[in-house]
């Protein structure tokens, strides 16, 4: 009962989703979490912490039929990307471009992993152990032995799905690069007057860029960057002053608000210097944490969680020990130079927005403008963020 193939240590979505796409291909998995998600209800407030799915995330939670659910629950589709710095340089980005209906869903992060879980739950390869606490991991040639809060489990390959501040990564000794922004972000939700739910946008300037992510009716979710000081002052005012902070600095196509609720968080980029380190592999925020400026973090990790599963389903089709070493290094070849590589632009946006000088503004709105002048690059730009 304590032996399985594979422990993933979080039961965060990157996590659940990676359980579940390797108990299809026959494993035997264990998922450890310390707490469950909240039950929804309809008549709840809407979350915070939304994300921006894109079509490759959306096929996947279809492929482990998580949609539907979701589907039954709340989303909001969109199918334009409004861009600018100045008004002269709006750049749009559209579905119809690549012969989409949509470019992706804002969800609440709570219920993509609440959908998932339904399925762990119902899955006959997977044990849920929740509430649990990994204490150490002990690695040998031909397993891992992990120390729980309550009991001993061992597994062929165990993968670190436990964020940002990873203690997997801790305990494999596994170090990082990365620095915190000189920003951070607040997170806000509001009831709008306009109806606005086809289209997100995101306006940059030179203090940090604001942002709109539509919710189900008359609501939206903005995005403030800010530098610390600012953000910690507009975190400490009252609903009714922060909507008029945001009347007077948020552009005026986001039309009349009504703060419902609102946190900050620091801005921080880590990048694992390795994603396995013998039978232990680390996915998601555990192995990278992005600027969240283009909404990329989870679809980032979702993409790990497909790499993963095709590294070991073709082991397992070839005959090979899916499980050794050589095999799970494979993964880290497939993921961690595209992972650096949207990082790195990511950085390079935020740096060159963040830039006073009147000539970077000039080149930055003229870039905008060129842009939108040359369509086959844009839709190539805008297909690869959709992840098609």
């Amino acid at each position: 009962m304590n032996q399985f193939d594979c422990v993933v240590v979080g039961g965060g979505m990157v996590g659940a989703a990676s359980a579940l796409s390797l108990a299809e291909l026959g494993l035997k998995i264990a998922i450890i979490e310390k707490r469950a998600p909240k039950n929804y209800t309809p008549e709840q407030a809407f979350d915070l912490r939304v994300s921006a799915i894109s079509i490759a995330s959306e096929q996947l939670l279809k492929q482990l039929d998580a949609w539907q659910q979701l589907q039954q629950w709340r989303m909001c589709p969109y199918g334009r990307l409004g861009v600018w710095e100045s008004e002269q340089s709006y750049t749009e980005f559209n579905a119809t471009d690549i012969s989409q209906t949509h470019l992706g869903h804002i969800i609440e992060n709570r219920l993509i992993q609440l959908s998932l879980w339904q399925k762990l739950q119902q899955h006959s390869n997977i044990t849920l152990l929740c509430p649990e606490t990994l204490i150490s991991i002990e690695q040998s040639t031909t397993d891992v032995e992990l120390t729980l809060s309550t009991k001993i489990i061992n597994a062929k390959v165990v993968i670190g799905a436990d964020g940002a501040n990873s203690y997997v990564r801790k305990l494999m000794n596994i170090g990082t690069t990365g620095w915190d922004y000189a920003q951070s972000a607040m997170l806000i939700n509001v009831k709008t007057e306009k109806v606005q739910q086809n289209i997100t946008w995101q306006q940059f300037l030179p203090s940090g860029p604001l942002a709109m992510l539509p919710m189900p009716g008359n609501y939206a979710s903005l995005v403030w960057y800010h530098d610390k000081d600012e953000i910690k002052r507009l975190s400490a005012l009252s609903d009714g002053h922060l909507t008029q902070e945001i009347m007077q600095h948020f552009p005026e196509r986001l039309g009349k608000v009504d703060v419902i609720n609102k946190a900050a968080f620091p801005l921080t980029r880590r990048h694992a210097n390795q994603y396995h380190k013998g039978r232990v592999l680390l996915i998601g925020d555990a192995a990278h944490t992005i600027n969240p400026m283009a909404g990329q973090g989870v679809n980032l990790g979702f993409k790990d969680v497909k790499a993963l599963q095709h590294v070991i389903a073709k082991a397992i089709g070839n005959g090979e020990s899916w499980h050794e070493p050589q095999v799970l290094r494979r993964y880290q070849q497939q993921r961690r130079t595209d992972n650096l590589l949207m990082m790195t632009t990511m950085d390079a946006l935020y740096l060159s927005f963040s830039h006073i000088s009147p000539l970077a503004k000039l080149a930055r709105n003229a870039g905008l403008m060129m842009v939108d002048k040359l369509p086959n690059i844009k839709n190539k730009a805008l297909a690869y963020a959709c992840g098609i």
